[in-house]
């Protein structure tokens, strides 16, 4: 449970409320979109440290992607509510975790694991993720504002592009799977 890997994860969880407390109660938005960033961009660190140390845990499979669905909601609502995303881009975010939480119960219903993670998915989450710090400097930093905001936009809208065409890959591949009608018991979940 100790392992270097679920540290990571751990110091990465306690970033969010840090992210929230910089940007809504202070005036530090660089230091807010700073670990922002470095909460996203360490998302691939906990898995590589697990691999290579031979450190892959029950909880760090659990807890890993339980922080990036945190990071990714809470700064997405925090972004929202402060007037630095429009609701329709929230609400097409909402909708795709909507729809992938709703596949995880259909294939869980069936006797089948949720979907293996694949690269697509992975460069949508980081897409994303990458997206947010630079819009907080965007809104929220005048002198960023000139590069920051065509760079911010790129990739929020990139990324939900990917989000969705991922979306799109995990249900064919579910509606393969219950199609099949065999579960294999031996995918890790």
């Amino acid at each position: 449970m100790w392992t270097w890997p679920n540290l990571v994860t751990a110091v990465r969880l306690l970033g969010i409320p840090l992210f929230c407390y910089l940007l809504l109660a202070t005036q530090y938005y660089w230091q807010a979109a700073v670990v922002l960033a470095v909460g996203g961009g360490t998302d691939w660190v906990d898995g590589q440290l697990a691999r290579h140390l031979n450190q892959v845990s029950k909880l760090g499979r659990l807890l890993d992607p339980f922080v990036d669905r945190l990071y990714i909601l809470s700064s997405l609502l925090v972004l929202t509510f402060i007037g630095l995303l429009p609701w329709l881009f929230t609400l097409a975010v909402l909708l795709r975790e909507a729809v992938m939480v709703s596949l995880v119960v259909v294939l869980r219903w069936h006797g089948f694991a949720p979907p293996q993670v694949h690269f697509l998915g992975k460069c949508a989450t980081t897409v994303v993720f990458m997206s947010f710090p630079v819009l907080v400097l965007a809104g929220l930093v005048a002198e960023a504002a000139a590069w920051a905001k065509p760079l911010g936009w790129a990739l929020a809208w990139w990324g939900l592009g990917l989000y969705w065409l991922a979306a799109a890959v995990y249900l064919r591949q579910a509606a393969g799977l219950i199609r099949s009608g065999r579960p294999e018991a031996s995918v890790p979940a």
